[in-house]
């Protein structure tokens, strides 16, 4: 399978890294069986809420229950694209009906759902939505280095009133400029 699309590190808070442990990922699914397996050990309740999920650089999907922290959930390695995901069944299968880019560890862009589309596809999940259902839109402020979530369209830093880019720039190391003075190169 040809990967598409960008891979997105961890620029998240430092905490979470502690959280990392060899063998802890989220659970790989390949295929409907594999869901279908995970799911059926699962109290109906957490199967009710969406999921944590990443997909990894391989393009493979990886899930854990929804208050997990994203990095965990992808073995601390870098992402395809990174989010929460609800399941429900349909036509005696399970399809994905919710889906979102919030992760505000990785951070990924909207453009990241091929990413997210080809990993279902690759496992055989039916997935409901052509696109994210909740697109989260983050921005970094060039001018005091905070993370921002875009709403409306309102491109203006909610720490300083600074002008936020039109395009993703929230990983210095992704080639955008960077000001060490400011704390948020890494």
């Amino acid at each position: 399978m040809k990967l598409r699309g960008r891979s997105y590190r961890y620029v998240g808070p430092a905490g979470p890294m502690e959280l990392v442990r060899p063998g802890a990922a989220g659970r790989s699914i390949r295929s409907a069986a594999d869901f279908a397996q995970w799911a059926a050990g699962l109290p109906a309740a957490e199967l009710s809420e969406p999921f944590t999920f990443v997909v990894d650089t391989t393009g493979v999907l990886r899930l854990a229950p929804r208050r997990s922290e994203h990095l965990v959930c992808a073995g601390g390695g870098p992402v395809l694209s990174a989010g929460e995901m609800g399941f429900g069944r349909e036509s005696g299968r399970w399809v994905v009906r919710t889906v979102s880019n919030q992760s505000a560890g990785y951070c990924p862009d909207t453009d990241s759902w091929p990413a997210v589309a080809d990993a279902l596809d690759a496992a055989g999940l039916g997935r409901l939505p052509g696109g994210f259902t909740h697109e989260v839109v983050f921005r970094r402020c060039p001018d005091c280095g905070q993370l921002n979530i875009v709403r409306d369209e309102h491109f203006v830093c909610v720490f300083c009133d600074g002008s936020l880019p039109p395009a993703w720039n929230v990983d210095p190391s992704a080639g955008e400029s960077c000001t060490a003075r400011r704390g948020w190169c890494r």
